[in-house]
């Protein structure tokens, strides 16, 4: 497979977004999945919308397969507590497992000596009717430069089975109606099923002699990570399925609400976590959560009421500037391959318009991407060597209600994971102020500074840059921007005519 399966960027935004027999109590290990693959035919490349690059291009290859096995759904006798310390059972009786055949995507580096020995397995989202991966299209970079292997996971029914679409134009949803040659084999039970076949994913990249979709890889570390409708689901994999199931090395938890997914639903009973949902503080592998401003105080997320504390094992990062879905996600990002176009990109803020859905107001332009491939560097040697990330202090917030994100006099955050595109502003970068159609509200807003408002920041495009600089260097140190990143920042900064 050269190229991944690329359809227009405004489907790709719906794709990250919100909204939309084992009858013991033990926790046995399933008998492995057959895997099957590299799959061919149909269309002739997997159905996912990640990025648009020839993988070849920065020597990596992508394959898909085909998992058949079965799963078994999850029951609990006492409420699932919002501390997250939940008692979780394998369910018995009628339903209590089901057969299914799903896909995996692979991308692994071409040459072995360049894998890094971590993988990461990503939680496919699915809020658009069909698999979208939203943290590879933020953090492939940061993915390719370290040598690491990514996995994404068609875990949940909609995906395989197709759902409802959510905006106007967009293709047939799932695997089976999009490429119905191709995919007709998959039978996906239900998303009751959905996080047993996560764990069986978990357990083949680790690689037996029947299971090894890697390729001939030896995987030494594997960290799961979920965003958005995704991160809702890895809440409740962390507090229900990990201390039990105990396959992944790591958790990375991006853009997630204050609540978690349903651990079962119909035929089985339906069984809603109450909320506010805590990741549990007893889990013993690391856990990262990285929060844009939109996830703290808008409607159906509010995540400030799941806020806590960082611990042994526990970070959480908020990111000032940034929101749910921008305009690296709905364009800039899909073929990014570090040559410094998306930094210059993101500062050309005079430039920002509506993005792909049209919204009332410019996109938000901020650093999201690039301080998610911090955070997926920093998670990635934490469960390697225990080095663990930086903490980070957190976004200040009026209380209201509503919440609101406390801002400066320029109009950016205070608090929060600093960057130069808001420490050296060009712009005020919010997580909120957008409108229009569909999910608008979740993009943010740009609003460029005016000429009088430049003047009186710089005095001279020298003193644009030593502010832009300064900053950007502070965040490498403080590890929350890496070197490459910074590099191409700082690179743009210097090529515009800001104070000129």
């Amino acid at each position: 497979m050269k190229k991944c399966w690329l359809r227009t960027a405004s489907a790709l935004i719906v794709g990250i977004i919100v909204l939309a027999g084992a009858s013991s109590a033990s926790a046995a290990k399933a008998p492995s999945p057959t895997i099957t693959g590299p799959v061919t035919g149909g269309a002739g490349m997997p159905r996912i919308l990640s990025s648009s690059f020839d993988l070849a291009d920065v020597g990596y290859e992508g394959n898909e397969y085909f998992l058949a096995g079965t799963a078994k759904a999850y029951t609990s006798a006492t409420p699932l507590a919002s501390n997250g310390k939940w008692k979780v059972t394998p369910a018995t009786g009628t339903n209590a497992t089901a057969d299914y055949k799903t896909r995996v995507v692979v991308y692994r580096p071409q040459a072995a000596k360049d894998f890094n020995g971590t993988v990461i397995v990503e939680w496919l989202n699915v809020s658009a009717g069909f698999d979208s991966a939203p943290d590879w299209g933020l953090a492939h970079r940061e993915l390719i430069r370290a040598g690491s292997a990514w996995v994404g996971v068609s875990a949940q029914s909609v995906g395989v089975q197709g759902g409802s679409m959510t905006i106007a134009g967009a293709a047939p949803g799932g695997l089976k109606g999009g490429d119905p040659e191709r995919y007709a084999s998959l039978v996906h039970p239900g998303d009751s099923y959905s996080y047993d076949m996560f764990t069986q994913v978990g357990r083949a990249v680790k690689g037996t002699k029947k299971t090894d979709p890697l390729g001939g890889l030896k995987a030494k570390k594997v960290i799961a990570i979920g965003e958005s409708q995704s991160a809702f689901r890895m809440v409740t994999y962390i507090d229900g399925i990990q201390p039990i199931e105990k396959v992944f090395d790591g958790f990375f938890v991006h853009s997630r609400s204050n609540g978690a997914a349903n651990l079962s639903q119909a035929p089985l009973p339906v069984i809603t976590p109450e909320a506010p949902t805590f990741i549990r503080n007893d889990l013993g592998v690391p856990v990262m959560t990285l929060q844009t401003e939109s996830d703290l105080v808008l409607p159906r997320l509010e995540y400030l009421s799941a806020r806590q504390k960082d611990t042994k094992n526990f970070r959480l990062w908020e990111v000032a500037g940034t929101s749910h879905a921008d305009a690296y996600t709905g364009g800039i990002g899909f073929s990014d391959t570090g040559d410094g176009k998306a930094e210059a990109a993101l500062l050309d803020v005079a430039n920002a318009d509506g993005g792909p859905l049209g919204c009332t107001q410019p996109i938000n332009y901020g650093p999201h991407f690039s301080v998610v491939s911090a955070a997926l560097h920093a998670l990635t040697n934490w469960v390697a060597d225990g080095t663990a990330p930086p903490r980070a202090p957190r976004l200040e917030v009026t209380a209201g209600p509503p919440a609101a994100i406390t801002r400066d006099a320029t109009g950016n955050a205070q608090g929060g994971i600093r960057t130069p595109l808001v420490d050296a502003p060009t712009a005020v970068l919010r997580g909120d102020g957008n409108a229009g159609a569909s999910f608008c509200q979740l993009f943010g807003s740009t609003l460029a500074l005016n000429h009088e408002q430049l003047a009186a920041l710089y005095p001279s495009h020298k003193a644009y840059v030593a502010a832009f600089t300064k900053s950007a260097n502070k965040a490498v140190r403080d590890g929350f921007m890496l070197k490459p990143e910074a590099k191409n920042f700082i690179a743009a900064a210097k090529a515009s005519n800001v104070g000129g």
